[in-house]
């Protein structure tokens, strides 16, 4: 039995009149699958109020998040893989390097930026994990290294914001020379008296977590960020047991004594600013 009928036929619905919902508008927790209206996750920097998930972002966020006004000038912008190998797998490399710029809009793994942090110049270098994974390439080498330069120039602190899932197999030891690059360049600021902070966020893995990410004046991270050399999985198969609750996240890195604090994203330019006025007492 039916509770409703209708008085007359033929109403319908046109196609044109139906409303669609805009993509984008709303965005769902990857962690706990609550569903945001983006304005909304955006605006608590991309932390769910929920379950206190930092999602993954990228270099532009981190710059607005951190930056006086949000304010920034971008060093460098132009630097491209180039492909000195030849490299192919499953297609040519410069083809992988087109199409991940052309889908993200990118260069490559990493922005590098110089603005101001309550009101004092600030120099980051920020990955990209949407680019090839944020792995560790040339020009990621390259454009640590010239951001360097620049805050031995300008006089002031350097921060890398790691997210990356390790070396860049395409470009083979040419990738694996980028971690004695950076670490050389990271003692030319300490030779300058300047402080290096190195935050890790989720995943920090392979050569970056091997070389550089670890080498900070200060080492902070995001909670519950993989902080790793070796992927879990990859530690089980090769030690033959099970792990300790937690493993590799920042909590338990924290706890072993690699971590000088974990920082949730809210709180992220006042810890940092804190920090920088700490080196300069």
């Amino acid at each position: 039995m039916s509770w409703f009928k209708r008085d007359k036929e033929g109403i319908t619905t046109s196609t044109k009149e139906k409303k669609e919902t805009p993509e984008g508008l709303w965005q769902k927790c990857s962690n706990c699958k609550t569903i945001f209206a983006s304005d909304d996750l955006k605006n608590n920097y991309y932390v769910c109020d929920r379950c206190n998930h930092h999602e993954r972002i990228g270099s532009e966020e981190y710059f607005q998040i951190i930056f006086d006004e949000g304010k920034y000038k971008e060093l460098n912008a132009d630097i491209v893989s180039g492909d000195p190998l030849k490299f192919e797998d499953t297609k040519k490399y410069t083809d992988r390097v087109k199409a991940s710029q052309a889908k993200t809009g990118l260069k490559d793994a990493i922005r590098t930026a110089h603005g101001k942090l309550d009101g004092e110049d600030f120099i980051i270098a920020a990955m990209d994990f949407a680019f090839i994974g944020g792995s560790m390439g040339s020009v990621m080498g390259e454009k640590i290294a010239r951001a360097i330069d620049e805050s031995i120039k300008q006089k002031c602190p350097f921060m890398i914001i790691s997210k990356s899932g390790g070396a860049r197999m395409m470009e083979a030891g040419l990738s694996l020379m980028q971690m004695a690059k950076v670490s050389g360049k990271l003692g030319q600021l300490a030779e300058a008296g300047l402080p290096y902070i190195s935050f890790l966020t989720d995943p920090t893995t392979g050569g970056v977590t091997a070389s550089f990410a670890m080498l900070g004046d200060l080492n902070i991270a995001e909670p519950d960020a993989l902080i790793a050399f070796a992927g879990p999985r990859v530690v089980r198969e090769t030690i033959g047991r099970d792990l300790p609750d937690g493993f590799q996240t920042s909590e338990f890195v924290f706890e072993h004594g690699f971590l000088d604090y974990i920082v949730e994203r809210p709180q992220l330019r006042e810890k940092l600013a804190l920090s920088l006025k700490l080196f300069k007492s």
